[in-house]
């Protein structure tokens, strides 16, 4: 059985003008989604996961085995959109606080919007051709872009809008995304090559140099140790970020690859291609644990809710798709943007997610699911992945259950109400310093070049004294 509910969204307003699918059916239901628990619980082998499926009474249905299912949630709804871009925006990204939100476009500049209401947002000028990728950095206060103009650029993200230039691709940067930790930055390209930066040292590190086309996307994995990158070579690979060595290749895509993104648990990544499937693997047994074909153009970017439990798909069919990878079906599809939806977005949070598109527009949605299990999936410290081996194989991780999903009443009752954590005025000053330190950087890297600049005009003033002294002596 398959439930359609209409809804339609004004820009703004949240009425009636778009439709909103949601379809609760197996149209949607991915190949093997039984694999997906399997991989984020460190479940040993296919027939585990399988014999779990089983034993809850469904087919080929991720849960825990005798569950029952959770309440029904609320639709996602719109809750703002932005105009203010001149060409098609490429890219989005939210704060840390989720207070900003910055979008790139293919009028070459930068935006950041303001989410509280009648806020001016900042335009940001200083690449020379499209804006096609942006980052926030984890603290927030940093903001990375890469361009077609081949360079990529560390905003302060202020009313200033001072930037620092990053040179060392010699073709469109397509991709941008800091490591956890804020020290070191990835960039993908099309001149094939993957490059990480020192993000406070200013200074180009290493490149990834083994895709044979264009590389569309990279990002670094939730514990730093590993990278991702997506390729038009048709490849996605797996590397480890301290040997620099490609870990694996991942060769199931039947067209260009457009994005890749780690899963929240590390343990696995999902990736977009232009042959409108979205896939997912097991980055420690490197199998294909789920294969998604729902769109009818091809998918240009996906952001995982951090829960884990969730995916959103842009696509150029002009919708975006929400899915459940605990069950491996299709939840929403949403219909607001006219003509290609580029790129989207998760808050930090998981309460909102964005989207772009070749409208112009960029739209901003409250998630409204899962509000309840993510609420707890905060509460409970993930442990961190890490590599134990050259070959990449990483220790299993266990994936927190989350309410109304099977915990006893005895757990919940054992679990403390508050995660043990620091004073919020202590956490709030901290942030500040963290703030300052990263604004210092910026002001000393700028002074450092307009001394550079001074120095070499000094020098040549002194170079043609010289010539002038030797031509005027008999």
């Amino acid at each position: 059985m398959e439930a359609v509910i209409q809804r339609s969204f004004r820009s703004g307003d949240k009425k009636s003008r778009r439709r909103v699918s949601f379809n609760r059916g197996g149209r949607g239901a991915a190949k093997r989604p039984a694999l997906l628990l399997a991989a984020v619980r460190g479940a040993e082998t296919e027939r585990a996961a399988t014999a779990a499926a089983a034993s809850s009474g469904s087919s080929g249905v991720l849960g825990t085995p005798g569950l029952a299912m959770a309440a029904p949630c609320p639709d996602p709804s719109l809750e703002r959109h932005f105009k203010g871009h001149r060409d098609a925006v490429t890219c989005v990204d939210f704060s840390l606080n989720t207070k900003h939100l910055a979008s790139g476009s293919m009028d070459s500049c930068l935006m950041v919007w303001h989410m509280k209401p009648q806020s001016r947002a900042y335009r940001f000028t200083g690449h020379k051709d499209s804006v096609t990728c942006v980052n926030f950095s984890p603290s927030g206060h940093l903001l990375a872009s890469g361009s077609r103009d081949k360079t990529v650029r560390i905003w302060i993200p202020n009313v200033k809008g001072e930037s620092t230039v990053f040179r060392a691709h010699t073709a469109t940067v397509r991709s941008v995304h800091f490591c956890s930790d804020g020290q070191s930055f990835v960039t993908a390209s099309d001149d094939k090559t993957v490059k990480v930066w020192s993000t406070h040292r200013q200074k180009f590190l290493f490149s990834l140099s083994q895709h044979i086309n264009w590389v569309r996307c990279a990002r670094f994995s939730p514990d730093g140790r590993l990278i991702v990158s997506a390729s038009d070579d048709k490849t996605v690979k797996l590397w480890d970020k301290s040997s620099r060595e490609c870990v694996h290749s991942y060769c199931e895509h039947g067209g260009f690859v457009t994005y890749v993104d780690f899963h929240p648990s590390g343990t696995c990544i999902a990736a977009a291609g232009m042959d409108n499937t979205v896939k997912v693997w097991d980055v420690r047994t490197h199998r294909l644990l789920q294969h998604y074909q729902l769109h009818s153009a091809a998918v240009n970017a996906l952001s995982f809710h951090p829960s884990g439990n969730y995916l959103v798909t842009a696509s150029s069919d002009s919708t975006l798709k929400i899915l459940d990878l605990m069950e491996g079906r299709l939840l929403y599809t949403l219909h607001g943007h006219q003509g290609p939806a580029t790129t989207v977005a998760f808050s930090r949070t998981g309460e909102y997610f964005a989207s772009g598109g070749s409208d112009e527009q960029v739209m901003v949605w409250k998630s409204n699911f899962d509000i309840v299990d993510y609420g707890e999936v905060m509460k409970v410290q993930r442990p961190p992945a890490t590599l134990a081996s050259s070959s990449g194989t990483l220790p299993e991780v266990d994936f927190p259950v989350p309410p109304g999903r099977g915990r006893s009443q005895e757990s919940m009752q054992s679990q403390p109400q508050e995660p043990v954590s620091m004073p919020q005025t202590l956490t709030s000053t901290l942030e500040h310093i963290v703030g300052q330190l990263d604004v210092l950087t910026q002001t000393v890297s700028i002074l450092e070049q307009r001394l550079t600049l001074t120095e070499d005009k000094l020098k040549q003033c002194l170079e043609n004294q010289q010539l002038i002294m030797q031509r005027t002596t008999p």
